[in-house]
């Protein structure tokens, strides 16, 4: 299996998941900044021409969530649950997309993609909005976390490492976590597994 991915924000829980589970791929690096992702032969992979990209022969998958799936499956593992615990794992999938994840991924673009590519400064308003927005969702995630160690029960899973992906950039992003305590100790206890602490290859 090849994994293809750089050292954004979406990659990096598929290269994590990789990682945790010990999984056996090659990891293939796309140079965004070259528009390699743009290439034929890129897109022949991937029509939306972004990365993560898993490829298996002859199959080839994207969307950062399926791939830790993916994975999952591949090892034997339960990070991807098939019993009961599964459609909570989708519930929390769908929740990071619409609210956690939608507004501090708008963050990240605003305070840290935009800068690193000279495309401008970030956008008061837009930072103002998503930042509220991000709120109003960390404070529900909080609550939850206060309760359990994490997103699923007391155990780990693909939900936790998908609505987490947006956390080690915090700082660099301006997240408002030092309101949000219980999203601190959980990410804290994220930071304890290697895989989650350095990702990508060297």
């Amino acid at each position: 299996m090849r994994l293809y991915y750089s050292e954004t924000m979406n990659p990096r829980k598929a290269c994590a998941a990789a990682r945790y589970l010990n999984s056996q791929v090659e990891f293939v690096r796309v140079d965004l900044q070259a528009g390699e992702h743009k290439k034929a032969e890129f897109l022949r992979l991937n029509p939306n021409g972004r990365v993560p990209v898993l490829q298996d022969g002859d199959t080839t998958l994207w969307e950062a969530n399926a791939i830790m799936c993916r994975l999952s499956d591949e090892a034997g593992g339960d990070f991807w649950p098939h019993d009961g615990r599964q459609i909570d794992v989708l519930r929390w999938f769908s929740w990071d997309a619409q609210h956690f994840t939608r507004h501090a991924g708008t963050l990240y673009f605003e305070n840290l993609i935009k800068p690193a590519l000279g495309l401008g400064a970030p956008d008061t308003a837009v930072v103002e909005f998503a930042t509220s927005q991000f709120r109003s969702a960390a404070a529900v995630l909080d609550a939850h976390l206060a309760r359990h160690r994490y997103l699923v029960g007391e155990a780990l899973t693909v939900a936790d490492f998908a609505t987490a992906v947006t956390l080690p950039y915090a700082g660099q992003i301006h997240l408002p976590l030092n309101e949000f305590p219980a999203i601190q100790g959980w990410h804290a206890r994220l930071n304890e597994l290697p895989a989650w602490r350095e990702p990508f290859p060297r």
